[in-house]
């Protein structure tokens, strides 16, 4: 598989691509917790089949020391018990604000008051920010198809 275009190497999309970093490293540099970020990451980049992002954040949980259970595991989170009940909130809303048009109305209610029992308002931020700048990358990158299996954890920075 190669790349409809060198969306990286080509001048406007790295000025758009700054600004999409830019965003991220605010969240990352959050207190929304470093694993709860990349499950999030992983499972909006399998939603979306975004196997370039799929690749690189499950490659920079484990270099992080996440367990593989729970990186195998986040497609079917509901069902498994690896995770904990932040975790699953996090999740249920990083879901419900990716499938927006499948969701009649986005993140429910319900979703909503369960991550604000475990998250401070901050941290929702964070993980506002973090579920729509996922969906950017994996937009670029599931229209350029961008080919995965290449990536090495640290390779953008």
């Amino acid at each position: 598989m190669e790349s409809r275009l060198d969306y990286f190497g080509h001048p406007l999309a790295g000025k758009v691509l700054k600004h999409i970093n830019s965003a991220n490293k605010v969240v990352s540099d959050s207190t929304l917790p470093a694993a709860t970020q990349e499950l999030v990451r992983i499972r909006v980049s399998q939603i979306n089949g975004c196997g370039f992002c799929t690749d690189m954040h499950t490659k920079d949980a484990i270099a992080a020391g996440e367990a593989m259970q729970r990186i195998h595991l986040v497609a079917a989170w509901r069902e498994a018990k690896v995770y904990t009940d932040a975790e699953r909130a996090a999740l249920e809303v990083a879901e419900q604000g990716t499938r927006i048009a499948d969701a009649a109305g986005g993140v429910t209610d319900e979703a909503w008051t369960n991550a604000a029992k475990h998250f401070d308002e901050d941290q929702l931020v964070a993980l506002i920010a973090l579920v729509a700048v996922i969906n950017a990358y994996n937009r670029v990158n599931v229209i350029t198809q961008q080919p995965a299996g290449d990536y090495q954890p640290g390779q953008f920075g």
